[in-house]
């Protein structure tokens, strides 16, 4: 269900044809990265979290983790991410499929700034098997995100 809400969104904005249905796991940036053809680096890895109770996810760079004291430095909280078996019900997609299209209306999305050196990117579409390919403008609109944060490291 969460693909199929994810491809008529991009059906809805005119780019459909950008997401794509793969014959090969997307679930982990390794994965992703070999199934879409591109460099890790390039998968969008969308990341969640709880601030004060309420879900956030912020889309890094697929050589990127969060750098747990920038977390902290621009959310005034510990980083805190959200249990495996509890992502579904927070953001309303599964592991594997998370992306910040689609979420639950509560759902907050940030960018992080490791994205900003890629012209093109590759965030999952909804599951596991799946991916949508942006360019780095294109994901911050149609990702609604609320701005652009800077809470990586490479890894």
């Amino acid at each position: 269900m969460s693909f199929t809400k994810v491809k008529e969104y991009f059906e809805t904005a005119g780019l459909g044809d950008r997401v794509k249905v793969l014959a090969h796991s997307s679930a982990t940036v390794a994965e992703a990265a070999i199934a879409v053809g591109c460099e890790a680096k390039q998968i969008a890895k969308t990341m969640s979290f709880l601030v004060d109770e309420s879900p956030i996810l912020i889309v890094v760079a697929g050589d990127v983790k969060v750098d747990n004291k920038k977390f902290k430095a621009t959310f005034q909280k510990k980083a805190k991410m959200i249990a495996f078996d509890q992502v579904e019900s927070y953001i309303g997609h599964a592991p594997g499929g998370v992306c910040p299209f689609e979420v639950k209306p509560e759902v907050k999305t940030y960018l992080d700034v490791s994205l900003q050196r890629f012209d093109i990117v590759y965030p999952a579409a909804g599951d596991d098997h799946s991916a949508v390919k942006l360019s780095v403008a294109e994901l911050e609109k149609y990702a609604n995100s609320l701005g652009w944060v800077d809470i990586g490291k490479e890894l």
